[in-house]
């Protein structure tokens, strides 16, 4: 591999989703961003998107706009993010509250569909968030979560079935993973966890976190029975953007939720005594919408769709095989290793960079321009979000990695 940034600017000018770049915010064109895996980009149509909201919608319309079509919102953008980003049916996936909000949700309604079970199985090294969720929802049942022990941030090799069949019995209700870890990036191998799951009788919960706007996923091929997700990554919903909530159908009927708001009730203007559950997914609405966070939302995932996942899923590919391979040759002898797996198909749209002074390096990159991100102990993760990240920046960012070493 040559490390010169001509090769870098080849790529880049080679590369089919250049011109996604352009439908962003590029308030500083001298910043290097490899953090989109974190908080992605600003598309320009979000602002034309809320403003309308804003000024016609809200400040026209006002309250009839709940009946022009406010209400449909979590329903209507879900369909739209089912079927360009998870492979979904219509009717399966609802935009709604945040990621812990929606894991509970689903742990308590898995937990619910297997009565008779008390026990979890997770990862010790997945987001803080599962791991306290898995531990909570276990408590509640009086059972225990078993953990898969495997350190990612060491061992970068991806989950399989063999990691959760060693762990399997009758007494699981369900298995809580990611389906792209966090710190490593490793792609867990999804189809063969679930026919193992669900061997034992018990039922598969995937976290897509950071996975849907990353890699292709096609949820009824897994035949997962839940899936979980934020928006403010690489579907670049923004900071705070709802997550989503994905059901195979084949479940609709035996859900529950732990928090019967009133938007998740059958007929929400009923203002009745009792709760009775809407059918399928809308169940897990709980309070009110904000079309605000939802126009954002509608915004980046039109933009998938206008390039297929497809598309970017091989841009992720190609992105962080050059970062794989730029790094192995250019920190050869500084102490840095490659924690994410070696094999394309088998990484997110992320990598990270180990080094003992992952931290101050991080600080210091960031002074210099470039945001990557840390995680602890000694992680640099680099986020190369396919429609925003060109080739030169990771050369340059990189680069100025191999600067700070020197």
């Amino acid at each position: 591999m040559n490390i010169i940034r001509s090769s870098a600017e080849k790529l880049d000018r080679e590369d089919p989703l250049a011109g996604a770049r352009d439908r962003f915010v590029i308030a500083d064109p001298e910043l290097i961003y490899l953090d989109g895996n974190s908080l992605g980009r600003l598309p320009m149509d979000t602002r034309d998107r809320i403003t309308q909201v804003i000024d016609h919608q809200w400040g026209e319309r006002l309250i009839r706009s709940w009946g022009e079509g406010w209400m449909d919102l979590p329903v209507e953008i879900g369909d739209r993010l089912g079927a360009s980003v998870l492979g979904a049916q219509a009717g399966e996936t609802i935009v709604c509250d945040n990621v812990t909000v929606n894991i509970k949700k689903l742990m308590y309604s898995a937990h619910a569909m297997r009565p008779d079970r008390t026990d979890v199985i997770a990862h010790r090294g997945d987001f803080p968030t599962d791991r306290y969720l898995a531990t909570h929802q276990a408590n509640a049942r009086a059972g225990q979560v078993r953990w898969i022990e495997n350190d990612t941030s060491v061992d970068p090799r991806p989950l399989d079935a063999d990691d959760v069949t060693a762990l399997l019995d009758e007494n699981i209700a369900f298995v809580h993973l990611s389906a792209v870890d966090y710190r490593s990036s490793a792609v867990a191998d999804l189809v063969a966890i679930t026919n193992a799951v669900h061997d034992a009788g018990a039922l598969m919960i995937w976290d897509c976190s950071h996975a849907a706007g990353a890699i292709e996923l096609d949820l009824n091929s897994i035949d997962a029975d839940f899936a979980v997700g934020c928006s403010y990554k690489y579907l670049n919903g923004g900071p705070g953007a709802p997550a989503w909530i994905w059901v195979n159908s084949r479940n609709h009927d035996q859900l529950s939720t732990p928090i019967p708001g009133w938007m998740g009730h059958a007929d929400v203007f009923a203002m009745s005594d009792e709760y009775v559950p809407a059918p399928g997914v809308r169940r897990f609405m709980t309070g009110t919408p904000s079309p605000i966070a939802l126009a954002a939302v509608s915004a980046g995932i039109d933009m998938i769709a206008d390039y297929g996942m497809n598309a970017i899923h091989h841009k992720a590919k190609s992105v962080t095989t050059y970062a794989v391979d730029f790094a192995d040759e250019l920190f050869d002898g500084h102490g840095v290793t490659v924690a994410s797996p070696r094999s394309a198909e088998h990484r997110g749209a992320h990598i990270t960079l180990r080094h003992p002074d992952a931290r101050a390096l991080v600080d210091q990159l960031v002074a210099r321009n470039v945001i990557p991100d840390f995680r602890n102990p000694d992680g640099i993760r680099i986020g190369l979000s396919p429609l925003t990240t060109r080739f030169v920046d990771i050369f340059d960012g990189l680069s100025a990695l191999h600067d700070l070493l020197t």
